[in-house]
């Protein structure tokens, strides 16, 4: 590709991209999983937050051209969509089983078996960081390690609780109306985002809301209502021994959750970082800023980026302006440390 010095190449030939839905049935009902890459190489699964699917939650991190060759070469990527949730999806049938989170987390061992999967990384962001965490409470022994966005793992807050019954109630008389998309919005991005009379909303909003508009909303709602009806894990969080990485936006909703997860992890094996001016997405806000972290955090697992691969001078992060904790021993692979991670807006 171009010799440009603000450009990436990427060797497209090494990398197979072609991706293959799955339809895979369970003992709770069937789930659609998209599988990119190749197969022999080890597994990433990711599950998105609430009402959306792999396009709407992961495009972000996953077009960032240096993100694309870390996980791409490194990985098999496994996209879990919740049920009702995949590209295209039909309404639910009333006679489909109304599932529970722990439901959602047996799913996934059943996704696994069905690829012949054994130890697996996870990705997940806010409702579907609290899935696969509840999973690799369950089946520590499949979990090689865990990448979390904005997760979620107490019960919910009655704000929450009562944001989430006004939804539902949306959802049941109106559909996916307008304050169903704004309401999400405002769970998903920050305002710098969003926009405003006089700054109009990125083009990740405006592309979030056309899918969201295309979102079944009864199968909306039963995710809803199951994450809604969320037990607090806390004490479920001391078994895990997996290396995890948790990515925080400041302004998230759930900016405080994530911290007091980060709280009850052990600090051996656990990382926090925090991206100012940014809501729970990261992943399609600012992806820029996961790629360093993902980078050293992969890297204690024997991973790493592939040579054709620069880092380019666009992303926000560069070695100085990530705290110096990131780059010591103890998160090469050895332990790592919570740290807090900022980045200048203008650069």
């Amino acid at each position: 590709m171009g010799d440009s010095s603000d450009s990436v190449s990427v060797d497209m030939e090494t990398i197979s991209v072609a991706g293959k839905e799955h339809l895979v049935k369970t003992g709770r009902g069937y789930v659609s999983v998209a599988v990119f890459g190749d197969q022999d190489k080890p597994a990433l699964i990711t599950y998105p937050d609430l009402a959306l699917n792999y396009m709407s939650c992961f495009q972000g991190v996953f077009y960032c051209p240096e993100a694309f060759s870390l996980l791409l070469h490194n990985f098999c990527i496994y996209h879990i969509s919740p049920p009702g949730h995949e590209l295209g999806a039909a309404v639910m049938s009333f006679d489909d089983p109304v599932l529970s989170v722990d439901d959602l987390a047996d799913q996934i061992v059943e996704v696994l078996d069905y690829f012949r999967l054994g130890k697996v990384m996870c990705m997940g962001v806010t409702a579907g960081a609290y899935i696969l965490t509840l999973f690799a409470i369950k089946y520590t022994q499949r979990v090689m390690g865990l990448i979390l966005v904005s997760p979620l793992c107490k019960a919910p807050s009655w704000t929450e609780w009562l944001c989430n019954k006004v939804m539902t109630n949306l959802l049941y008389f109106c559909g996916m109306c307008t304050l169903v998309k704004e309401l999400l919005l405002l769970r998903y991005f920050s305002k710098e985002v969003r926009g405003s009379v006089e700054v109009p909303e990125s083009d990740a909003v405006q592309a979030c809301r056309r899918l969201l508009g295309e979102r079944q909303s009864p199968n909306v709602l039963r995710l809803l209502e199951a994450i809604n009806e969320r037990p607090d894990i806390t004490q479920g969080l001391r078994k895990l021994k997996c290396r995890s990485l948790i990515f925080v936006g400041e302004s998230s909703p759930f900016h405080s959750e994530a911290l007091h997860m980060t709280s009850k992890l052990d600090r051996r094996f656990s990382a926090l970082v925090e991206v100012q001016a940014c809501g729970s997405m990261v992943t399609e806000e600012q992806p820029d800023a996961m790629l360093i972290p993902l980078e050293y955090f992969l890297m204690g697992f024997g991973f790493y980026r592939p040579s054709q691969c620069n880092v380019s001078p666009r992303s926000p992060l560069s070695p100085t302006s990530i705290s110096p904790e990131l780059f010591s021993p103890e998160s090469m692979g050895l332990k790592l440390k919570p740290i807090k991670t900022r980045f200048s807006e203008e650069v």
